[in-house]
């Protein structure tokens, strides 16, 4: 059994992180004033950008046919002004096939070099795009490898926001000190902990 000055710094910071989420205050966006309320969605929003930028790779999850999650890494494009983000992929992929079926997908960011950004869980959508002056524009010279013929081997993915959750402990966003859930934001409405 390892003790404790045995572990890695970052999984000590984890622990930490957890701990901070068990005794912190949580207070709902949507109790807050609506002026206080922005103020906190503005707050929950750059801490997630951080993070997401931060990140060199993010995991993207989507459902097969037999109701297993699938995770896999991806390359991802940061996030937009309205938290959109986009990544490539090969059109006959599994994920393809998957979003096809079902669009709902999950993508997880988290930068081991810099826990203490704590992760972001991004819940949305994801739209095909084969659109030639899309991909023109979304498109890393690091790519050429894998997409030598952009035209028929590169596919662009579209996710669009519906729910974003997060913990920073570098921000002091930490999560419910109950149940462990994370600050969170639906689009369309400033809700950080649904009850």
């Amino acid at each position: 059994m390892k003790t404790i000055s045995g572990l890695r710094p970052h999984f000590l910071l984890v622990a930490a992180m957890l701990a901070a989420a068990v005794s912190a205050p949580c207070q709902s966006a949507s109790t807050l004033p609506a002026d206080k309320a922005d103020a906190r969605r503005q707050e929950l929003l750059s801490a997630a950008r951080e993070t997401m930028q931060t990140a060199r790779y993010c995991a993207v999850i989507t459902v097969d046919e037999t109701g297993w999650a699938q995770s896999r890494t991806v390359d991802a494009f940061a996030p937009d002004s309205n938290m959109v983000v986009w990544f490539a992929t090969k059109p006959k992929s599994r994920k393809v096939t998957q979003i096809k079926r079902d669009p709902r997908v999950t993508l997880y960011y988290f930068n081991s070099e810099h826990p203490e950004l704590g992760y972001v869980t991004l819940l949305g959508r994801a739209r095909l795009v084969d659109d030639a002056a899309e991909k023109q524009r979304r498109w890393k010279p690091e790519w050429a490898a894998l997409w030598p013929d952009r035209n028929a081997s590169y596919l662009l993915v579209e996710i669009t926001p519906e729910r974003l959750e997060l913990m920073s402990p570098k921000h002091g966003i930490t999560g419910d000190p109950i149940t462990w859930a994370p600050a969170s934001l639906e689009f369309g409405a400033s809700v950080e902990h649904p009850r």
